[in-house]
């Protein structure tokens, strides 16, 4: 279904304040690798927020995740503070993990073979 148009105002809105709040909090650096913020995705009637986080070198996701889980409600306490005046009423943050960067590197390495494949002369 396609996002309205309130949906991804506040999507960018949530994008736009949680960085500095994970740079605060120090959840951009986990487990010797970098979490970013890759997205933020809104249900319609915008009661949840869905925040898509990917993690480039990190040795444990899932325990990178529970980390961000865990401290869940300290990222909605300072996010809501930031906007309180733009919201009326505070979406309910759940994060995922956003693995669209392990498929690009996925399919670079498939592509390598294929091509490795190709230049190999055939006897």
């Amino acid at each position: 279904m396609e996002e309205g148009k309130r949906q991804k105002q506040i999507g960018g809105l949530l994008t736009e304040e949680l960085n500095p709040i994970f740079n605060r909090l120090g959840l951009n650096m986990l487990d010797g690798g970098m979490v970013s913020i890759s997205g933020v995705k809104l249900t319609p009637d915008l009661l949840e927020a869905r925040i898509y986080l990917s993690f480039f070198k990190v040795q444990q996701p899932d325990l990178a995740l529970k980390t961000i889980e865990d401290r869940g409600w300290e990222i909605k306490k300072e996010l809501t503070a930031k906007v309180k005046h733009q919201l009326r009423r505070m979406p309910e943050l759940k994060f995922f993990v956003d693995d669209t960067l392990e498929h690009v590197f996925h399919m670079e390495e498939i592509f390598k073979k294929i091509n490795e494949e190709r230049e190999k002369p055939n006897p």
